[in-house]
């Protein structure tokens, strides 16, 4: 077992590419694994595809078909609105998406000799979704152990920080301008800074800001 390589978990949007960096700058080997669900927008794909190999990360993509049959969600389905209600599970949360994901990567992981399982959930910042809350990833963490009788350690750098303090660990690592120009977070399918209307838009945006405040007082001093 390499105890100093890492698997990421990878989208090709904001989170999971500051991810990316993190890992790079920690292990000594990294690589990305990116699930193929049936998203509605297969650039998602295309440009996790696209940043890996510009880091000369090497990729894997997994077919994960079966999800978008067992859940459907405004996701992968063009025919279910995007929408956030209070109370409700937004209409973007896909069921057992994350234990699904975690559990192939960490079967992945394993085969490559690797020990680090690295994904960009976040408990701050996490529009509500059950399966990105810390006490879901520590317990997921003991039973993939169980399962496999094995040392996996799922790592979540981004788990107590909000979209500000995000795009603050983008700029240390020296990936600012790399994920703010190139990542996916839209949900209608635009890089870069996407559409401005959709959930997933507003809240990269409205970190961008709070962090471009702070950053140009600091500069000020």
């Amino acid at each position: 077992m390499n105890t100093d390589k890492a698997i990421v978990v990878f989208s090709g949007g904001q989170d999971s590419t500051t991810c990316l960096f993190w890992a790079r700058e920690r292990y000594s080997e990294v690589e990305a694994v990116t699930f193929n669900y049936g998203q509605r927008h297969q650039l998602e794909l295309e440009c996790a595809a696209d940043i890996a190999k510009e880091l000369g990360i090497r990729h894997h993509v997994l077919d994960m078909s079966l999800l978008n049959q067992l859940a459907p969600n405004a996701l992968t389905r063009a025919d279910i609105e995007i929408k956030e209600e209070e109370g409700k599970l937004p209409t973007t949360f896909v069921d057992g998406r994350n234990l699904l994901f975690l559990s192939f990567a960490a079967v992945l992981v394993k085969q490559l000799g690797g020990r680090h399982i690295v994904t960009g959930v976040c408990e701050t910042d996490f529009s509500g979704y059950p399966d990105c809350r810390d006490v879901f990833i520590k317990s997921l963490n003991v039973t993939l152990n169980l399962s496999m009788d094995y040392p996996f350690v799922i790592e979540t750098p981004l788990m107590w920080l909000n979209k500000a303090q995000t795009w603050a660990l983008a700029d240390q690592l020296g990936a600012f301008e790399f994920v703010r120009e190139k990542t996916l977070t839209c949900y209608n399918g635009i890089i870069a800074d996407g559409c401005g209307d959709c959930p997933a838009c507003r809240l990269r945006q409205k970190g961008l800001q709070e962090y471009m405040s702070t950053r140009s007082k600091s500069e000020s001093r």
